[in-house]
């Protein structure tokens, strides 16, 4: 059970007392088991799996690393005592945790090492993560904020970072779970994955320091209304890390799909850079810079052992992989960061 109290006082140290005033009751309506027919099992499944002690903890490498294969020890759920097993028993504790794991697919981010079993995620997560690192302000001492955070690897690449504390919210209850398997077997560390979206939050927080939005804005159907939200998660001056999909073009071309992009429905507005650019300054940012502009390759999404339904290579055309299949650009994403007014 995770113990939300440090994050309460962060947010009433931080002014924000009136989402740490309605955050209790929200977290009770996000785990109620009434709300996903899967969620009694899948937390039946993260009380199933025993504390597991290691002294090896890793967020500043490509995969999130918890734990050795050779420090693969047993605990009685609640107890201290541990035993060293025979190089069987860690072998079948060994292929339990990755049965108990792969209950929770499909694993879209990461990569993770988790007691030797590496998570081969859909994204290369740290591919993104390494484009945007040397940008950013330096995350040291600050209150972080990740919108759409998934099951929180890039919340916990923010704490190796040097941040004091990640909050992440995510209204995929999948990615939630996968978030409390990981935590429990890191143990307690400042970060957090909520079960809510940024529409949850209160207006006007103004209480982050940095806050992420990185592959969120084309799936909203009012981009301007989100990058709102995001400048009212910051404080004066804080600084917003957005990454999205773009196109190609200048001011004011914008490509909204006739019905699906790269085979996904939920795809909206997709902006040239200059028109991201000119959004960003109508909602009140400033210093708006683009630090990056990539072309999605099929080496950084793909299908996985652990991610086993079609990917990007099959959302492109087949001839021409610059296009998608619907005939669109292929997923070409920016990277901007700005700051709030």
């Amino acid at each position: 059970m995770i113990d939300y109290q440090p994050l309460y006082d962060a947010l009433i140290d931080a002014k924000a007392d009136a989402w740490a005033k309605m955050l209790p009751q929200q977290l009770e309506r996000g785990f109620d088991p009434a709300r996903h027919g899967n969620l009694a099992q899948w937390q039946a499944l993260v009380d199933s799996v025993p504390e597991l002690f290691t002294a090896h903890r890793l967020l500043d490498a490509d995969a999130v690393q918890i734990g050795n294969s050779d420090d693969l020890v047993a605990t009685a759920p609640g107890s201290l005592a541990t035993f060293t097993p025979s190089l069987a028993l860690a072998e079948a504790a060994k292929k339990q945790l990755e049965s108990q794991l792969k209950t929770l697919c499909p694993w879209r981010k990461g990569p993770y090492d988790l007691f030797g079993i590496h998570i081969d995620t859909e994204w290369r997560s740290d591919w993104k993560w390494d484009r945007l690192k040397d940008h950013i302000a330096p995350l040291q001492h600050r209150l972080v904020l990740d919108v759409g955070c998934g099951n929180g690897y890039h919340c916990w690449r923010m704490l190796g970072a040097g941040a004091k504390m990640v909050v992440g919210i995510d209204p995929m209850m999948l990615n939630v779970m996968q978030f409390q398997l990981i935590r429990k077997l890191y143990g307690e560390a400042p970060v957090y994955v909520l079960p809510m979206g940024i529409e949850d939050m209160p207006y006007g927080l103004k209480a982050f320091d940095t806050v992420f939005s990185m592959g969120v804005l084309y799936h909203r159907r009012s981009p301007i209304d989100h990058l709102m939200e995001l400048r009212d998660c910051l404080k004066p001056g804080g600084e917003l890390v957005l990454e999205t999909l773009v196109i190609d073009g200048g001011l004011g071309q914008v490509l909204m799909p006739e019905d699906r992009y790269a085979k996904m429905r939920n795809v909206w507005f997709l902006p040239s850079c200059d028109t991201l650019i000119s959004w960003l300054t109508r909602c009140g940012f400033k210093n708006i810079r683009v630090v990056d502009v990539t072309v999605t390759s099929i080496e950084e999404q793909r299908t996985t052992e652990w991610m086993t339904f079609n990917s990007l290579k099959d959302a492109l055309d087949a001839d021409n992989p610059q296009l998608t299949c619907e005939g669109l650009q292929a997923p070409k994403r920016a990277v901007v960061i700005a700051n709030a007014t």
